[in-house]
């Protein structure tokens, strides 16, 4: 199986990014492909709302910047992780900046190789995750009719009991 992962922390050694790190490890050692990008050094703008790619784009962005790459991975993936910190009872900016991009990808749906999402997130309170939950139950695994491979959180230090689950769901995919 191929994912692809994209990391929102800016935090190469922080929480999320040992989720991240513990899913990669375990889907590769499993033999599938993971293809992880850390948004926080990519150069994607924002989502102008301008249409082109439901009118003469054809489902491509007019924008071209790093938001290209990720294109071109989603294009065969079939599973899709979402992995970020919680800022202000949702996911960081720069996620958020990437998700609202594929709406040229993504919308009206999916192409046909993505059927699974799963979602790592981290935070200070075991009680921020209310916000992302919403978009992943209802973009996701609503709209676009995704399987839920798995919701895990970690607040203040993300434990070993939670990096064995994401091993675990890594390993186990099919």
């Amino acid at each position: 199986m191929k994912a692809v992962l994209l990391n929102g922390s800016p935090r190469p050694q922080g929480n999320t990014a040992k989720m991240a790190s513990a899913f990669t490890e375990a889907a590769e050692g499993a033999g599938h492909k993971v293809v992880r990008f850390d948004v926080c050094k990519m150069n994607i703008k924002g989502c102008l709302a301008c249409e082109y790619c439901h009118g003469k784009g054809e489902g491509t962005c007019i924008q071209k910047d790093d938001m290209q790459k990720i294109y071109t991975e989603l294009k065969d993936a079939e599973l899709l992780v979402l992995a970020a910190p919680i800022y202000y009872h949702g996911i960081s900016g720069q996620l958020k900046c990437a998700i609202d991009r594929f709406y040229s990808a993504l919308y009206p749906k999916a192409p046909e190789s993505l059927k699974y999402v799963a979602m790592f997130l981290a935070s200070g309170d075991k009680d921020q995750y209310d916000g992302a939950r919403f978009s992943f139950d209802g973009d996701f695994l609503g709209y676009l009719k995704l399987e839920d491979k798995g919701f895990f959180t970690a607040h203040g230090e993300v434990t070993d009991e939670v990096l064995d689950e994401i091993r675990e769901m890594a390993r186990n995919l099919r």
